[in-house]
């Protein structure tokens, strides 16, 4: 069973691992990220450098745009000195294989594999965090689009004309949700998300009003996707989803949405399901390790075939000759 180095770039850790190729997660361990792009390569080579031995590939989880075809990053999210980065020229791999997705995808991707999303043929998965990331998966497979950008719902608004437009990555962002608790609360630390939940769990009027109002809009933003993509099941990432209240909560207003409007009552699905995703903060590694292999399996089938019609032009060359 061949193993694989794991790797989660986040705004704030780089979280990475070895896994073996079929899902257990051996070591896991993190670092700060740096805050450019030379102290970033220099420590991605130092992981690699040092596991290189005993992994047979590296898969990669990253803010940003990403051509997968490349393995080039754009916009980079948070880290934008990562856009215009193409891993693979970068790093020194060792002539071993790297591979590159978007975090919101890679998440996605570990739920197909072997999360909440596994038996699923069409689903979604929402990361709650600075923004809305996600991955769309339909007919089984994870949707990229021609522009390597499906599943950013943090795009998403009701009125993009409006002089105060704030699109989802504003409006439904659980940091953002944390820290107006908190600023409410008269907190020092804003973004104290236990400080949060535990006056929300607490039953403070003023915490639970923002949570409920922060609820309600992640239900609007799921019923405009469902009214679009059709599908069977949203999963509910990021760090915030290991609040049981939180899918509850969003259930709840997702219903109280649909029931309370006749239009929607009638035509909206009642067996969509929301719940949590089952690798959380884990996610993006198992991920991306998916993404990897499942590209590997796509080269080795492509070289496959050009073998086989190789062999059989050559057959074709021979029985010419005689």
């Amino acid at each position: 069973m061949a193993d694989y180095l794991a790797v989660d770039v986040g705004g704030t850790e780089i979280k990475y691992g070895v896994i073996s190729s079929d899902g257990h997660l051996k070591e896991s361990q993190k670092q700060p990220t740096p805050d450019n792009l030379r102290a970033f390569t220099q420590l991605i080579q130092s992981l690699i450098d040092h596991y290189h031995e005993q992994v047979s590939g590296y898969a990669f989880s990253v803010p940003g745009k990403i051509d997968t075809k490349t393995e080039t990053i754009s916009f980079g999210g948070a880290l934008t000195y990562l856009d215009g980065v193409c891993m693979p020229k970068a790093l020194e791999t060792y002539g071993k294989g790297l591979s590159v997705q978007n975090d919101g995808k890679a998440a996605a991707l570990a739920e197909l594999w072997l999360g909440n999303l596994k038996g699923i043929d069409n689903g979604v998965a929402m990361i709650l965090g600075t923004g809305v990331g996600g991955g769309i998966i339909l007919d089984g497979q994870l949707r990229l689009g021609p522009h390597f950008q499906a599943g950013e719902f943090s795009f998403m608004s009701s009125d993009y004309s409006a002089d105060d437009y704030a699109c989802a990555g504003f409006t439904n962002s659980a940091v953002g949700m944390v820290k107006r608790i908190n600023r409410t609360l008269g907190s020092d630390n804003i973004g104290d998300g236990k400080a949060a939940f535990a006056a929300i769990h607490a039953g403070n009027k003023q915490a639970v009003s923002i949570f409920e109002a922060y609820c309600q809009a992640i239900a609007n933003q799921i019923l405009s996707i469902q009214g679009i993509l059709d599908v069977k099941r949203f999963v509910i990432g990021g760090g915030i989803s290991a609040q049981t209240i939180l899918i509850d909560e969003i259930n709840r207003q997702f219903k109280a949405l649909i029931t309370s409007n006749p239009i929607l009552d009638v035509n909206m699905p009642k067996d969509i399901e929301i719940m949590a995703t089952r690798f959380g903060n884990d996610a993006n590694l198992y991920g991306a390790l998916y993404h990897f292999l499942q590209k590997q399996k796509a080269n080795d089938d492509e070289l496959l075939e050009t073998t086989k019609k190789l062999i059989d032009n050559m057959g074709v060359s021979i029985s010419f000759l005689v």
